[in-house]
């Protein structure tokens, strides 16, 4: 009973953008700065991350998906859906249970039968002729029972069936447990890489403005400056030191996470070290073909799970309604000394056939499809926006990596000109023509400059991440590695 499931297909049309994307990014002279392609329908590969060509990177997320939790909760998700779907399964066999009942009894004798020893009476009223004595017996009672449900109209087909897709989903949960691990991992080196080069660069800085105000307090002390230069001179050096300690905050909160990700304590040592100089950014990147990201994405897939559950339990719903039939029986004996249960007289047996329709339930029935009609609605409308959020997010990192090579471009070009600068200003200082103050100012909006290009840098190569992750990060090219992991108690 009930309606059959049938696999959505991908949206009409589907498509990244309203206009055609370049399927090639700007490309800057400076590491990390390649030109990216887009190569249409290329394989994703399950390891993505090797891309980066950075062993340490490799280590660590192999590492956290071996020891991290998750993992292991959602391999323990999916066996338990497995074991529901075995359990449900059952009830398609007939049911057998064996019983053995031991009964003492004692009867008071006053209120024994004609028949018994010592009693009297015309068999309406009992009366005692003589002394009452009790009756004692034994009585044993073993039997065989035997019972089974037919599903005529598909109840348990339905309830197997929407177990199943349940099953479904928590494998599908399991993968983008895996996906998105393994993608928490390399943002986390990369912002480890980011924040070390901030730091580098803030340091400079820092000296810079120091010596900045040594020479400030020198001319003062000669007659050359006033205070509100050497105040003003102090005020920027406390500006600058006052960005160094959210980025420590910032890196230790990062490493952290990083031993958090491998199944590590804070006070635990992680021996992997990330710098940005340390990645690779791959030049050649797969871009799947619209119509493939439904197939690709696990979250996709689990919605598509939950919307055939949704619909399994509609079917369930329906039969609820509609007669139930049930066969049982059952074969034993009974007599008052255990070797005498299946001789002459003990040996009993009975079979029993019923046919149940429901009446009158207080509107539960009714209420109940009612309610499953409503779970089917609300999934078919969850598995929609699952499958609008998927192709925003291929989307959106399609045109965050464009622009973003595109500033880290303009990143580059300002710190070519802020060298340009300092190096020009160093020969003016030489030739008498600006003071050192003059290059301290330079060499500070140098480092900065370089401090805004290592951000950009560290940006691609997050983009480049999350693109591998929106496009599913190929789970279903390690069908073999997952089968085996899954098995593994």
């Amino acid at each position: 009973m009930g309606p059959n499931f049938h696999q959505p297909s991908a949206p009409v049309g589907a498509g990244f953008a309203t206009t055609p994307l370049s399927q090639v990014t700007a490309s800057a002279d400076v590491p990390a700065g390649d030109a990216q392609r887009f190569i249409g329908g290329q394989h994703v590969a399950f390891d993505w991350w090797r891309a980066f060509d950075s062993a340490a990177l490799n280590s660590l997320v192999e590492q956290a998906l071996r020891a991290n939790p998750t993992v292991a909760a959602a391999q323990a998700a999916l066996r338990q859906a497995q074991e529901q779907v075995y359990a449900q399964r059952g009830y398609f066999y007939p049911s057998v249970a064996a019983d053995y009942a031991f009964e003492r009894q004692k009867v008071p004798g006053n209120t024994a039968s004609t028949s018994a020893p010592g009693v009297q009476g015309n068999g309406q009223n009992l009366v005692p002729a003589g002394p009452a004595q009790p009756l004692i017996y034994n009585y044993h009672t073993a039997e065989l029972t035997v019972g089974y449900t037919p599903d005529v109209f598909g109840s348990n087909r339905r309830k197997v069936e929407s177990l199943q897709a349940q099953a479904q989903l928590q494998r599908f949960e399991l993968e983008a447990t895996y996906v998105t691990l393994a993608a928490n991992v390399v943002a986390a080196a990369i912002e480890e890489a980011s924040l070390r080069a901030q730091l580098a660069a803030i340091r400079e800085i820092i000296d810079y403005n120091e010596r900045s105000l040594e020479v400030v307090r020198t001319r003062y002390q000669q007659g050359y400056a006033m205070a509100v230069d050497v105040a003003a001179q102090q005020a920027q050096l406390a500006q600058v030191r006052a960005l160094l300690p959210p980025l420590q905050k910032q890196f230790e909160q990062t490493r952290d996470l990083l031993r958090a990700l491998v199944g590590k304590l804070p006070n635990q040592e992680l021996e992997q070290t990330f710098e940005l100089s340390s990645l690779k950014l791959p030049r050649e990147l797969p871009l799947s073909l619209p119509a493939k990201i439904i197939e690709q994405r696990p979250d996709v897939r689990a919605a598509a799970e939950q919307l055939h559950a949704a619909n399994a339990q509609v079917g369930v719903a329906i039969a609820a309604m509609l007669p139930q039939f049930s066969i049982s029986g059952a074969a034993g004996g009974s007599a008052n000394e255990f070797a005498w249960m299946f001789r002459d007289g003990g040996p009993f047996w009975y079979l029993v056939g019923g046919v149940t329709q429901p009446l009158f339930a207080g509107g539960t029935l009714l209420h109940t499809k009612r309610a499953a009609d409503q779970a089917l609605r609300q999934a078919a409308a969850q598995y929609q926006q699952a499958v609008l959020t998927a192709y925003q997010n291929v989307a959106d990192t399609l045109h965050a990596m464009l622009a973003d090579a595109d500033e880290l471009a303009a990143a580059n070009a300002a710190a070519q000109a802020a060298k340009v600068t300092l190096d020009l200003t160093r020969e003016q200082m030489r030739d008498g023509f600006t003071d050192y103050l003059a290059v301290l100012a330079a060499q500070s909006a140098y480092q900065q400059a370089l401090l805004n290009l290592g951000q950009a840098q560290a940006i691609r190569f997050g983009d480049t991440a999350a693109l591998y992750q929106a496009l599913g990060g190929g789970w279903w090219n390690r069908a073999a590695e997952l089968a085996s992991a899954v098995h593994t108690d």
